[in-house]
């Protein structure tokens, strides 16, 4: 798939786009309407970003989730709701136009090749957490919807503590595992902004089971 040069920037509080995830969105900013309608038209692509923490200015975080519009519904008053996927994590380059939405140039980062072996090892290690923390009731935020979902915006599916296990079980790719874990555990932005803006598999995956040793802790521990 060959990706646009420059892309339109939908710069929300707390979500982060993972590639291979889905993203639901409703969109009802006229600004965010006017890019809908641009996106349908052209690439159906736009990337999402995380708005850089305690500034009140829209600053979008300089690495962002490049998705590709699925599914889209509209609504009599003009707004939306749309099924959002990730295809690639992007750097946020030069800003093309603010108005009458940002727009920025985008460069692709590539994930590097990594130490199977290595990666085995802590993909076991994420398998083993994952176990614990639904042992101990741990929520899983964000369902990660697979494809066939995608027509539903209001009804997600709940997954059995086995099927979401046979799920990672199936997963072979290292860096699929680490994002898509990602997006399903973990509820602080800042958690998932920090494994989006790592390419490295091997110290993604680190990252991921830091923040989950630490959830799982925190929950034994007690209030």
């Amino acid at each position: 798939m060959q990706l646009p040069l420059q892309v339109p920037i939908m710069t929300l509080p707390n979500a982060t786009l993972f590639p291979q995830a889905l993203l639901p969105l409703f969109i009802f900013e006229p600004r965010y309407r006017k890019m809908l309608a641009d996106a349908l038209q052209s690439s159906r692509m736009f990337s999402v970003a995380m708005q850089k923490p305690g500034r009140t200015r829209e600053t979008p975080s300089p690495v962002a989730g490049l998705g590709l519009i699925r599914a889209s519904v509209s609504h009599r008053n003009g707004t939306s709701h749309l099924i959002l996927q990730g295809i690639a994590r992007v750097e946020l380059q030069e800003t093309v136009c603010y108005k009458p939405y940002r727009v920025q140039k985008i460069r692709p980062l590539e994930t590097p090749p990594c130490n199977s072996v290595a990666s085995d090892a802590l993909m076991a290690k994420v398998r083993d957490l994952l176990e614990e923390r639904l042992r101990l009731g741990l929520p899983f935020p964000f369902p990660v919807m697979a494809p066939g979902q995608a027509k539903s915006k209001s009804d997600p599916t709940a997954f059995s503590p086995k099927e979401i296990l046979s799920y990672l079980d199936s997963l072979t790719d290292p860096s699929q595992v680490a994002d898509l874990v990602s997006c399903a555990v973990l509820p602080g932005g800042p958690e998932r902004q920090t494994i989006l803006e790592t390419t490295d598999v091997e110290d993604r995956l680190r990252h991921l089971i830091h923040f989950l040793v630490v959830e799982i802790r925190r929950k034994l521990k007690g209030p």
